[in-house]
């Protein structure tokens, strides 16, 4: 019996150290797991915001880091290799991060224009948009010897991997020199977060909402995270189309006037005659919210052009971005919005228009109508008009684009 005791003890201690290391095991797996899917880029942005705002507290970002991890850099000069042949040609810096580059000029003269490229892989509408967008682009597209048009692509990887393919057809046509840069959405929104977390609250439309994370106002603060040799850059939405050459809308940085950090055209619906309805209400009289050429209609931010160094040395502006700033303007204007940057913009803009240069509407001809049909059918050409000749057609809310 003795015997019998011993053995059947020790075989229970083998039996518990077996689960304990079945134990161990389970959890060293499931924390690979929880590593590729919780490090991954697969992760929605509001998942992404969340977490930053978790490990905020603990972790000092420098929100003057001019690093925007390049992930794929690619060049082309005209009569160069396929672009196919330059995908291939890879190299990897000293960070690790791939990049595809031929040689160009470092006197060249370079036209930078950044476009949201997130959660493209998952919608066909999106990747549409961007197909008709890039060919315009190209089509219409003419620089100078001795100038690169650069474009930015802000991206996830699976975005990424999908717009490097596209790219090979879209600008094997291209006439002049470019470059093509996809930077990490999730390092952006990092760098991005302590600086515009006071502003999603009064510009968002919720948690988990699409403009409710913190890479939806990287216009606002773009001159804290490009590097600081770049002054100058343009931010287009997808859904456009383009019947002129880009590189004109560069030009329109010459027209600033003298303290202006941004150009950026009206809002061509009664958005925010509607979102300002208390203010207008409490102040019969204002201007805020009416139609052109005497109101002040708000902004809508398909098409921008960002003088990055003015916004680094605008004392005005920079106070604006302070958390008791925005909210005393939020409060004052009784404002809250659902369109990210755009309002942002718009609410300073009442305050403080001297800040921006007020963009034709034939660069950002807005087709929505929506508004039309939801109660302001009476007021809605008085802001949809537009005389100028349009330079770009801006297919937001999901309006079709009318044909060349």
């Amino acid at each position: 019996m003795g015997i019998l005791r011993v053995v059947s003890r020790t075989m229970g201690r083998i039996s518990a150290f077996r689960s304990y290391q079945f134990v161990l095991l389970l959890a060293g797996a499931l924390a690979v797991v929880a590593f590729y899917y919780f490090g991954s880029e697969r992760q929605n942005f509001s998942s992404t915001t969340k977490r930053i705002k978790q490990t905020h507290a603990s972790h000092n970002i420098n929100r003057n880091d001019a690093d925007l991890t390049v992930d794929t850099r690619l060049s082309h000069t005209p009569g160069s290799d396929e672009l196919g042949d330059e995908l291939r040609d890879e190299r990897v810096d000293s960070e690790g991060l791939r990049s595809t580059k031929k040689d160009s000029s470092a006197a060249d003269r370079r036209y930078h224009a950044l476009m949201m490229f997130t959660k493209v892989d998952k919608s066909r509408s999106l990747q549409d948009k961007f197909r008709v967008a890039m060919l315009s682009m190209i089509k219409h597209g003419h620089f100078l010897e001795g100038e690169v048009l650069v474009l930015h692509f802000v991206s996830d990887q699976a975005s990424q991997e999908l717009g490097e393919k596209m790219l090979q057809e879209f600008l094997q046509d291209a006439t002049f020199k470019y470059e093509v840069l996809f930077h990490d959405v999730v390092t952006l929104t990092q760098k991005l977060f302590p600086i515009v977390e006071s502003m999603q609250k009064h510009f968002s439309a919720g948690s988990g909402a699409y403009y409710s994370d913190a890479i939806f106002f990287l216009s606002v603060a773009m001159h804290h995270i490009m590097p600081e040799g770049l002054t100058h850059i343009v931010q287009l939405d997808l859904d456009l189309k383009y019947r002129t050459n880009i590189r004109d809308l560069f030009q329109e940085f010459d027209r600033f006037p003298p303290g202006a950090v941004i150009g950026i055209t009206r809002e061509m619906q009664p958005v925010y005659r509607h979102t300002f309805w208390q203010y207008r209400k409490e102040n019969p009289h204002t201007k805020v919210g009416e139609p052109p050429p005497d109101g002040l209609p708000g902004f809508n931010s398909g098409v921008m052009l960002l003088d990055l160094g003015a916004m680094r040395t605008s004392a005005l502006y920079n106070q604006l971005l302070q958390a008791n700033n925005v909210a005393k303007l939020a409060d004052q204007y009784r404002f809250r919005g659902h369109l990210g940057d755009q309002d942002f913009f718009t609410m300073i803009g009442m305050e403080h228009p001297e800040l921006f240069y007020p963009l034709g509407c034939g660069w950002n001809r807005q087709l929505c109508t929506w508004w039309r049909d939801h109660g302001y059918g009476d007021v809605f050409q008085l802001y949809y008009h537009c005389d100028e000749p349009v330079y770009i057609y801006h297919g937001n809310c999901n309006s079709p684009i009318p044909d060349d």
